[in-house]
């Protein structure tokens, strides 16, 4: 590498979340609407430029919180996006993540520095977004629906535990189809990705359902592998 080379200026990285949540049935994705230049008052997806002194996945979290107040998120690598002239500004490559969030138990800023507005949006419903984070939210669905697949991430939509039937819904919701409700449950156990908490909830006009609880460090198992 020639550092002196002048077509290694004016580069940077941008890093981007895509954070999902599921409201009522429904999936949305998190957009807050920008204050400034360039792309102002225009809807975008949480994230920022990467600082020189930041690993990936700290710079994101730092602008995760200064631009909706998240704390906590579990984040997964999903893609890169590195056409040349993706920002108007400079050459911007960014590093896009995926989260999940129970959108009820958080507070999202609505008002910061750079942003004055923050809203869930229906996938169905989202608007023509800054840069290229439509593009960036499609590849994001789709690696979305192949995670819950192979992972334990939906465990932070249900943190104190869940019931074979909520968790049923969720899956269903986020990959667009039915499953059947046995198969589903044994899936589940015989894979050793969940565990009984000895827990029971009360649901009015039925039965007590069991609760169950995600194992910690699942990772790769494909829930409907035959």
């Amino acid at each position: 590498m020639e550092i002196k080379n002048p077509k290694y200026k004016n580069q940077g990285i941008h890093v981007m979340a895509s954070i999902f949540t599921v409201d009522k049935g429904i999936v949305k994705v998190l957009l807050i609407k920008r204050k400034n230049n360039p792309f102002k008052d225009m809807w975008a997806l949480t994230g920022g430029a990467l600082y020189n002194d930041e690993d990936l996945e700290e710079g994101l979290r730092r602008e995760i919180f200064e631009k909706t107040g998240i704390k906590d998120i579990d984040l997964r690598l999903c893609d890169v996006f590195g056409k040349k002239d993706r920002s108007p500004v400079m050459r911007m490559v960014a590093i896009s993540y995926i989260g999940i969030i129970d959108s009820n138990k958080v507070k999202i800023l609505t008002d910061t520095l750079k942003t004055s507005n923050a809203e869930w949006f229906a996938l169905d419903e989202i608007p023509s977004l800054a840069y290229d984070h439509n593009e960036i939210i499609d590849k994001s669905v789709k690696y979305l629906k192949e995670k819950i697949l192979n992972t334990d991430m939906l465990k932070a939509l249900y943190p104190n535990g869940f019931t074979i039937p909520e968790i049923q819904k969720i899956y269903e919701v986020i990959l667009e189809k039915e499953l059947d409700r046995r198969n589903f449950r044994k899936k589940l156990l015989n894979l050793n990705l969940i565990y009984a908490t000895g827990e029971e909830i009360n649901f009015v006009g039925r039965k007590k359902a069991k609760l169950y609880k995600f194992k910690e460090g699942i990772e790769n198992k494909d829930i409907f592998k035959k």
